[in-house]
C-alpha cells in the first residue's frame, strides 16, 4: 500500500484540525456559483498553503482528486464559505488517513474507465472529464478535470473525455 499518512497528519496539524471529527465525504454536492454576499476569508495565505499541500497529497489519493480540484478553483479570492468547504475536506482526510494506492501483481493489460459529466459546472457550463487506468489490478494513472471548452451535447463531452483518456493510454 502506497499512502501518505504522515504527510496528511502534518497538513491537519498545520491547519489546526488534528483533533477534528471526521466526515464520510470530501465535499457536498452544491452549486459552484459564488454568492456576492460572501465575505472574503481573513487569511488567504493560509488557504493557499493548505490547498497547495492537498495538491501534493492527491498524488497517492485518487479519491480526493475531484474535491481538491474544486477547492483549488477559489485560491485567488477565497471566501469564508470556501474555507468552510476546505475544512470539510480536511475532516474527510482525517477520517481516511490510511487510504492509498494498493499495489498488487497482475497481468500487463491497461484497462481504462472513462466518464464525463455534461455541463456540470453551473457558473460556466463546462463539462468535467474523468478517467482511470490500471496496469493489471494496480491503478497507475487517473485524471479529473474541467474540459477546456463547452460541449454542445453529452455525447460530445463523452468523446472529449475518451480522447483525453486515449492520449494518456498511448503515452503510457
Amino acid at each position: 500500500m502506497l499512502n501518505q499518512r504522515h504527510y496528511a497528519l502534518k497538513i491537519l496539524q498545520d491547519a489546526g484540525l488534528h483533533d477534528c471529527s471526521s466526515t464520510p465525504t470530501p465535499i457536498t454536492p452544491s452549486s459552484s456559483q459564488s454568492d456576492p454576499t460572501d465575505k472574503p476569508f481573513a487569511d488567504p495565505h493560509l488557504y493557499r498553503n493548505i490547498v497547495g499541500s492537498l495538491q501534493y497529497l492527491s498524488i497517492t489519493r485518487p479519491d480526493i482528486s475531484f474535491a481538491s480540484n474544486r477547492i483549488c478553483q477559489h485560491m485567488h479570492a477565497p471566501t469564508d464559505r470556501h474555507f468552510q468547504m476546505l475544512k470539510r475536506f480536511l475532516r474527510y482526510i482525517k477520517g481516511s488517513l490510511d487510504i492509498g494506492l494498493p499495489i498488487s501483481p497482475g497481468n500487463l493489460t491497461l484497462p481504462t474507465y472513462v466518464d464525463a459529466d455534461w455541463a456540470s459546472d453551473c457558473s460556466d457550463r463546462k463539462s468535467v472529464s474523468g478517467f482511470c487506468t490500471y496496469l493489471g489490478n494496480t491503478l497507475i494513472s487517473w485524471s479529473v478535470k474541467k474540459q477546456a471548452t463547452i460541449a454542445k451535447s453529452s455525447t460530445e463531452a463523452e468523446y472529449r473525455s475518451l480522447s483525453a483518456a486515449a492520449s494518456d493510454v498511448i503515452w503510457l
